[in-house]
This record gives C-alpha cells, structure tokens and sequence, in this order.
C-alpha cells in the first residue's frame, strides 16, 4: 500500500525524490489503481502532472506544479512570441508566414541571414536554422507549413536562466563551439559560468512573473548592450546544474520540503 504521507507526481521528473511519488501519466484514468487513483483525487497538489491532465486540474481547480500556463507555452515557439510582444518583453524580431504566397514574402520583411525555426515540438537546438540564402529558404520551407522567421541577431553565446518556483534557482552562459551558430549545449556549446548580467536575471524573472512560468529555462541573447528574450524552455537540461555543482534532486526535494513548489 503508497504512504498517502508523500506528496504525488504523474511525469517523471521527480522520481529520485525521496519525497516524492511519482504514480506515472496514464491518459486512461481507468488504468490506475484504486488507491493511486483515489491519492490523485485526494491529494492538495499533483506534480508533473503532464499536459493532458494539467488541462483537467486547472477545470477542477486542483492545484498543480508547474503551472497550467507553464504547460500552454511548453514548446509552442509562436504561441511564446505572441505573449512576449503583448507583453512589450524585448524579443528578437519575429514573424510567422502560413502557406506558400506568405512565405513568398519572407525575404520583403527579412534580409540574409536570418534564422528559421521549427516553431512546435523542437527542442535542444533541433529544427533551427541559419538561412543564408533562397536555396536554404526553399529548403527550411520544404520543412514547416508555418515558417517561424527570426531575425538573426550575431553572438557566440546567449544566458540559460532556470527559474522554479518564484525565484531563479540557477544561472549560465552557453558558448558556441567553433562555426557553429547554436550554442545549444546538445549542438555542442559549453557552459561558463561567468557572472551573468543583472538586466538579464531581472527580465527573466519579470517574464516568468508575469507569463505564471514557474519551472522553466528562460534563454537571452546580448546584442549592442540590450537583452533579448529567445524562448523559453519547459523541458531544459541540467547540464549546467552538474557543471555548477547543484544537486538537482536535492535541490527538487529542499523546495517541495520548504513549501516553495
């Protein structure tokens, strides 16, 4: 029988917490359990829940870490632009073309180079693009009905910012490896861990504050002085925690302890 003592998870990313039970995501309710069952049902809050139910506990006004708007946002490039720019967050210029006669277009609001992404589903810097001329715009277009077109805006490294719960818990640079535009740490960058600007800490945290984020890895690019916000990251790596010597788990298990997620 699961001590009802702990608190519940569904998704995984939890389950080397000692505080934890992580019960797994089932989108067929009726294939939990009676008691798993009843602890979701009872418990004051489920962690990780995942998408599908996320969407269920915030109808029944169950409370759930993270967020209901964290999972909404969670690698839907257009969708973040589109509360960034309501927001007047300093965002790269970015525009979406649907359909071939808009993406005939592109090169009338953008000049060579600029960047394309893949803008649903891609993470870890798969599905981004340096365009450098028409034939890789005919190739990236090929690849998306909705091509996500970004200013490019040159640097050899950008600022990882993780923020759980309300407060930023961590803080890195990423640098490119040589010739290559991504500084993606799964597309070979590196971490540093250089101080990271104050501007920088500020705007990340201002926009997890004001978009409800509260587990996420908010990524900014410095350009001529100013901070540009990129995207944010929902499903981001711990290289940088192991680099910096964090303990992830510990660090999970002291916050859910302290009542802090």
């Amino acid at each position: 029988m699961i001590k009802q003592s702990k608190k519940i998870a569904l998704g995984s990313r939890l389950k080397d917490c000692k505080n934890i039970i992580t019960i797994g995501v089932k989108p067929d309710f009726s294939n939990y359990t009676v008691s798993e069952a009843e602890m979701i049902r009872n418990a004051e809050k489920i962690y990780y829940p995942g998408t599908f139910y996320a969407d269920m506990f915030n109808t029944m006004r169950k409370k759930i870490f993270p967020t209901h708007q964290t999972y909404l946002f969670a690698q839907d490039k257009i969708r973040q632009t589109a509360i960034f720019t309501l927001l007047n967050i300093p965002h790269p210029k970015t525009k979406i073309f649907y359909g071939k006669y808009q993406k005939s277009t592109i090169t009338d609001c953008f000049s060579f180079p600029f960047i394309g992404k893949i803008p649903k589903g891609s993470a870890m810097g798969r599905g981004i693009y340096l365009i450098k001329n028409k034939n890789d715009l005919a190739d990236y277009c090929e690849k998306t009905h909705a091509a996500y077109i970004q200013e490019y805006l040159p640097s050899d490294r950008d600022i990882r910012i993780v923020i759980i719960g309300n407060n930023i818990v961590h803080a890195y640079w990423r640098i490119s490896s040589s010739g290559e535009f991504r500084s993606n740490i799964a597309a070979g960058g590196s971490v540093s861990l250089k101080p990271v600007p104050v501007n920088a800490l500020e705007l990340a945290l201002y926009t997890a504050k004001k978009c409800q984020w509260n587990d996420v890895g908010i990524d900014i690019i410095q350009h001529d002085d100013k901070c540009y916000l990129l995207e944010a990251n929902m499903k981001y790596g711990k290289e940088g925690f192991r680099a910096s010597g964090i303990e992830y788990v510990a660090l999970m298990e002291n916050l859910i302890e302290n009542g802090e997620i």
